[in-house]
């Protein structure tokens, strides 16, 4: 109950965490920072972390204070996100024949394979780059690109094209945005609206699978 109070407290105050972050430990920060979205988009049991709302904070936190440079920020984030990517693609890849061979390994089930294949022969490589801002399923797709039948140097090309939308995107917006008063007066829901917005596509897809394709 206290490891969730804590994350809530992270998730919720995560521009005052950063602040502080910045206040201890220097350019370390660009480390820590590193640190979180490699470890988000690279391990898939840790898809949790913040994301979007560690982007936007970082931009906001690079504009108000001027110690965080948004030139290094975004190559270096990008750059993590791509170690993760590959990461997760490469283990995926690694544990395709047993997943395919049994029905279930954890939480992975040998269906969500066949699925997600079908889904990625129907919309094409641009999966990969919605993919990339969606809380979890950004962590869980290059494991199942990897697991399944989706050549490397198809997935790196969308990939890598994802990272950039992504970070840079949500960092710029961050900058850009991030210090405006009502803004900064109410950052926590501010970062909740960006979760809200980036799981909507979830839900529509639930939407679309439970009640449309039954009318059809």
């Amino acid at each position: 109950m206290e490891f969730i109070k804590l994350a809530l407290d992270f998730f919720l105050h995560l521009d005052k965490h950063l602040a502080d972050l910045l206040t201890q430990y220097g350019t370390l920060t660009y480390g820590i920072l590193f640190l979180i979205i490699f470890v988000e988009t690279g391990l898939i049991v840790m898809p949790l972390l913040p994301g979007d709302s560690l982007l936007f904070a970082a931009g906001a936190l690079a504009a108000a204070t001027g110690k965080l440079e948004l030139v290094v920020i975004i190559p270096l984030l990008i750059t993590a996100a791509l170690l993760g990517d590959n990461v997760n693609y490469f283990v995926g890849k690694f544990f395709s024949k047993q997943i395919k061979a049994r029905d279930r390994i954890l939480f992975f089930k040998r269906e969500y394979i066949t699925e997600t294949e079908a889904f990625y022969d129907k919309h094409g490589g641009k999966t990969v780059i919605m993919a990339r801002f969606i809380p979890i399923v950004r962590t869980i797709a290059p494991f199942v690109a990897g697991a399944g039948s989706m050549s490397y140097s198809r997935y790196i090309l969308f990939c890598v094209s994802g990272a950039v939308l992504w970070v840079a995107g949500i960092t710029s917006l961050g900058y850009l945005f991030g210090n405006y008063e009502p803004v900064k007066k109410n950052f926590e829901f501010v970062l909740l609206g960006i979760i809200f917005v980036s799981v909507l596509p979830i839900v529509w897809q639930m939407i679309k699978v439970k009640f449309l394709t039954k009318e059809s």
